[in-house]
């Protein structure tokens, strides 16, 4: 009885043993089978998402990055100030709202900039605690259009920029104009309005002055798989005084690592000689028009 016992316990080993003993060659072959079976679905789901996108209606959208940091030191002598606290924080924001129709358009973003930083050296009593603003960006923008081509459409923008954490509307751009939107491919939009007029919104009236001229946008705004990128271009030219003319050139990308959550990175150039002047109080002719820059690194949010 035993002998067969044992018998039976060695064939049921052995059986498991061959049911189970699978190379690793087999495996990656049968792995090569379902990631091909997958990668099948996906196509024909995404597909079908780009019927769904190219319907009439609402296309709506958003995504953000968050940066920052913390830290907080105590009799870390080997710097200069041993006793500090220092932080920054760094917020975007996109959004999107986009009706799309057979005979016109309605196409409506926001992006938002905002960033705090702080240094506390614990010595001195006279340094501040508080997080300041160092980064305050607002821009809104809204485009309507009748289409009269399949690329070409008539069509009237209202776009608004400044900012909102210190001195809000001072300064305030508004463009407000009429032209032609040309959409070349899908995702790009170009909007080109020769009746243009820049509202500016200041308490300095020597530094700031409202004019017309023309309008030029350009907006990129894609999303392939876990990446979502858009680029914005927007100038105003103004047909007074080149020294009122401006441009601003945004730029956002991320990339979704898991779930919702994944990478983030935000960049910007801006020309603005009137800006220029108020921040170094001199008249709008001496000023010293630097490029202006900024960046965010970070992980992002897709909502």
């Amino acid at each position: 009885m035993n002998k067969k016992l044992i018998f039976s316990l060695f064939m049921l080993l052995a059986v498991t043993t061959i049911a189970f003993a699978q190379t690793k060659e087999e495996l990656q072959a049968e792995k090569a089978v379902k990631q091909a079976e997958a990668d099948k679905f996906q196509g024909e789901a995404n597909a079908l998402q780009a019927k769904i996108d190219a319907l009439p209606g609402w296309r709506k959208g958003a995504f953000g990055t968050i940066g920052g940091s913390l830290s907080n030191f105590n009799d870390w002598y080997s710097q200069g100030a041993p006793n500090n606290s220092s932080g920054n924080i760094g917020i975007t924001f996109n959004a999107f709202a986009n009706k799309i129709e057979e005979k016109y358009f309605w196409r409506n973003s926001l992006t938002t900039n905002l960033g705090w930083v702080k240094l506390d050296n614990k010595d001195d009593a006279t340094d501040s605690e508080d997080f300041n603003a160092t980064t305050d960006v607002f821009n809104i923008s809204s485009l309507y259009g009748r289409n009269i081509s399949k690329t070409w459409a008539i069509s009237g923008l209202a776009e608004y920029r400044t900012t909102i954490i210190d001195n809000f509307n001072d300064p305030g751009f508004l463009d407000v104009g009429v032209g032609a939107t040309w959409t070349p491919i899908e995702n790009l939009i170009v909007v080109i309005h020769p009746l243009n007029y820049n509202f500016v919104f200041a308490d300095n009236d020597a530094a700031f002055e409202s004019s017309a001229g023309a309008k030029i946008v350009a907006d990129y705004t894609r999303q392939i798989g876990a990446i979502n990128f858009k680029s914005n271009f927007s100038t105003f030219q103004s047909y007074e005084d080149s020294d009122l003319s401006n441009f601003t050139w945004t730029n956002s990308f991320s990339y979704t690592l898991w779930k919702m959550i994944g990478v983030g990175f935000d960049f910007a150039l801006r020309s603005n000689k009137q800006e220029a002047a108020n921040a170094q109080l001199v008249p709008l002719k001496d000023a010293d028009n630097k490029l202006q820059s900024y960046y965010t690194v970070g992980l992002s949010y897709k909502f």
